[in-house]
C-alpha cells in the first residue's frame, strides 16, 4: 500500500496514533513492536492461522448478494456475512492471530477488555483451545445488557471482572484491563479487540482482520467480475470490522467508504457517541486520536444502545481517514439502528447486531447512484440484543 494510508515507522496514520504509555508497559509493547511483523509474516504463522480461521471459525464467509434490499434501493448490496463466523462476529478473526501470536511469545495469561460481549467470547473461545487462562474486563452495565455473551465468556472458562468506574462501560473495561496489564508485565498479553491503543495494537488488529477484505475482493470478482465494489459501509466505535474491510480498498479511489457512528438520542442531547463530530484531537488508551472531551481534556462519557459502539474515541486509521477525507461519517441514533435492524430481518431474514444495524441505516442516508456495487460488513449477528429488540418492538 501507499504511504497515504500505511502506518509509519513511529506507530502513527499522519497525525495520529503512536504510543503514549506509562513507564511498567515500555517492555510489553517494545517486545509486540519488535516481533508482531516477524511472526505473522513467518510461514508457520500464516500456515496455523489460514488453517484456524478456515476449519475453526469457517472462512470464507459468504458474501451474499441481497435481492430483497437491492430491489428497494435500486443498488447491487451484496452482505459481507462476518455474523456466520464462528461466535457470531468479525472479532475471531483477531483473536485468534492474536492468541498464536501470544503462544509464540510465550505469555502464559490473557486479558482482554469487552463492549458488547463478542470480542470477549472471542477471546474466551480461542484461550479455551489453547488452555490459557483468560481474564475479561467488562463494564457492569455492559454485564447487565449483555448478559447472554457474559454466560458464555463464563462457560468457555473465562473470568469475566466488571469494570465499576466512570460510565461502567467499554472505556472503563478498558482502563481496567491497562491496569491489569501494568501490574503483570511479564507472563500476560493483552488481546485489544479493536483497532485502537498504543502501537502496534491498530496496525496488528487491522492486519489480522484484512481478511475480510481479501476474499470481499475475490469474492465480488466472482459475482460482478470486478474485484471492488463501488461503496462500503460498516459501523465504526473503535472500528475493527470497518478497518478490515477497507484494508485492501485503501489505495483505491473508486472505492468510497461510509462509516456509521453511534449518535445515542441525538447529536445534541449529550447521550451519543459521535466521536467524529463531537470529538477533538487527543489521547486515549494509549494513542492519539480523535475523542470526545472537555476543554480542559477530560473524557466525556459516551452514550449507545449498542454496547459495542459505546465508546469516546475511534481509532486512529479512521481518525486518519476521517481527517484526510477519505472516509464519510454519518451519525445513526438508536431509533434509527432499531429501525434498520427490523428493516434488515423484515427484507432478508437476517437479525444484525444492534452495532451492525447502524451501518444498515447509512442506506437511508447516502445518496446511492443506481445500479452501483454496495458492501455491507455484517459484522456481528443479533442474539446477544434480542432483549433489547423484544423490548423495544414489544414481540
Amino acid at each position: 500500500m501507499a504511504s497515504k494510508y500505511t502506518i509509519d515507522e513511529n506507530g502513527f496514520y499522519g497525525k495520529f496514533g503512536g504510543a503514549y504509555i506509562p513507564e511498567m508497559l515500555h517492555h510489553n509493547i517494545d517486545e509486540l513492536q519488535k516481533n508482531y511483523v516477524r511472526i505473522s509474516n513467518s510461514e508457520s504463522f500464516k500456515k496455523d492461522f489460514d488453517q484456524l480461521l478456515k476449519d475453526y471459525v469457517g472462512r470464507p464467509s459468504p458474501l451474499y448478494f441481497a435481492e430483497n434490499l437491492s430491489k428497494k434501493y435500486n443498488a447491487n448490496i451484496y452482505l459481507k456475512r462476518e455474523d456466520l463466523n464462528h461466535t457470531g462476529s468479525h472479532k475471531i478473526n483477531n483473536t485468534i492471530g492474536q492468541i498464536l501470536l501470544a503462544k509464540e511469545l510465550n505469555k502464559k495469561r490473557i486479558i482482554a477488555e469487552t463492549g458488547a460481549g463478542q470480542h470477549g467470547v472471542a477471546t474466551a473461545t480461542v484461550c479455551a483451545l489453547m488452555g490459557i487462562d483468560c481474564i475479561v474486563y467488562m463494564g457492569a452495565i455492559d454485564i447487565e445488557r449483555q448478559a447472554a455473551n457474559v454466560s458464555r465468556m463464563k462457560m468457555l472458562g473465562a473470568e469475566v471482572r466488571p469494570a465499576l468506574s466512570g460510565s461502567q462501560t467499554l472505556k472503563d473495561a478498558t482502563n481496567e484491563a491497562i491496569r491489569d496489564w501494568i501490574n503483570n508485565p511479564e507472563d500476560t498479553h493483552y488481546i485489544i479487540g479493536s483497532v485502537v491503543g498504543p502501537h502496534p495494537y491498530p496496525d496488528m488488529v487491522a492486519k489480522f482482520q484484512s481478511v475480510i477484505s481479501a476474499e470481499m475482493k475475490i469474492q465480488l470478482e466472482e459475482q460482478t467480475g470486478r474485484n471492488y465494489p463501488d461503496y462500503i459501509l460498516a459501523c465504526v466505535g473503535g472500528g475493527s470490522n470497518a478497518a478490515g474491510a477497507f484494508y485492501h480498498f485503501l489505495n483505491n479511489a473508486d472505492v468510497q467508504f461510509y462509516l456509521a457512528e453511534a449518535a445515542g438520542k441525538g447529536i445534541d442531547t449529550g447521550h451519543s457517541a459521535a466521536t467524529s463530530i463531537l470529538g477533538s484531537e487527543g489521547i486515549i488508551h494509549g494513542a492519539r486520536t480523535l475523542l470526545m472531551q472537555t476543554e480542559d481534556g477530560q473524557i466525556i462519557e459516551p452514550y449507545s444502545i449498542s454496547a459495542g459502539l459505546d465508546y469516546p474515541g475511534i481509532g486512529p486509521l479512521h481518525a486518519h481517514l476521517i481527517d484526510s477525507n477519505r472516509a464519510e461519517v454519518f451519525p445513526v441514533t438508536d431509533e434509527e439502528a432499531l429501525d434498520a435492524a427490523l428493516m434488515l430481518t423484515r427484507t432478508e431474514g437476517i437479525i444484525p447486531a444492534l452495532e451492525t444495524a447502524h451501518a444498515f441505516s447509512i442506506l437511508d442516508k447516502m445518496d446511492i447512484e443506481p445500479k452501483s456495487i454496495v458492501v455491507v460488513n455484517v459484522s456481528g449477528r443479533g442474539d446477544k440484543d434480542l432483549p433489547t429488540y423484544k423490548s423495544h418492538f414489544n414481540f
